[in-house]
């Protein structure tokens, strides 16, 4: 906890004075420009890889940057979303994966999760992925952490504010890999083909 605790003090003496205004709007303003779903893994820090101020992401963090389909009965998955977009209005919506998922070498490389059936049940949210990758790949987990992004998209896109938000083109989604490695953030599409994000 030390550690913590200095980062909080470097924070409150070095940091917030240079951005007290900034804190002072936000105290009473939450007006976010993007929901940011990204892999709860500690080396994705969406803030940092977009240059993001406080205020301007909305993000989800779950293992493997999964978004299970919409679903009666919510979750907090769920709300998130449906608050992000019915409620704070966001126009923009990133699922972002990326490389060395931990989540997504489980399931490219079949490991053995029978001591773990939490994260064994929460995984199934990347099956239909899988299934459309198959084996016959150089790079199972590279390409399974990109076809995982389509199939998340598509998922999100079962929500109903989502769907609602998308078919009025008041959102707009898209879905990145960041390589740890190299910093790069590439947007996929449907067919897995990836680009520069647009600024």
């Amino acid at each position: 906890m030390t550690d913590l605790a200095s980062g909080v003090t470097h924070f409150q003496h070095d940091v917030y004075p240079g951005k007290a205004a900034l804190f002072a709007e936000l105290a009473t303003t939450h007006t976010p420009h993007t929901l940011f779903i990204s892999c709860s893994d500690a080396r994705v820090v969406p803030e940092l890889i977009t240059s993001s101020e406080p205020g301007e992401l909305f993000v989800i963090r779950t293992a493997g940057n999964l978004v299970p389909a919409y679903a009666p009965g919510g979750d907090g998955i769920a709300a998130s979303i449906e608050y992000a977009v019915a409620v704070l209005g966001v126009s923009r919506v990133v699922v972002c994966g990326h490389s060395g998922c931990g989540a997504m070498t489980a399931v490219a490389e079949r490991h053995d999760l029978s001591a773990m059936p939490a994260i064994a049940q929460w995984l199934r949210h990347a099956d239909a992925a899988a299934a459309r990758v198959g084996s016959a790949t150089a790079d199972p987990v590279s390409t399974l952490v990109h076809a995982n992004v389509v199939a998340q998209l598509s998922n999100l896109a079962t929500h109903p504010s989502v769907a609602r938000a998308l078919a009025d083109g008041a959102l707009v989604a898209e879905g990145w890999v960041f390589d740890i490695g190299t910093g790069t953030v590439a947007v996929v599409d449907g067919t897995h083909s990836a680009s520069t994000p647009a600024a």
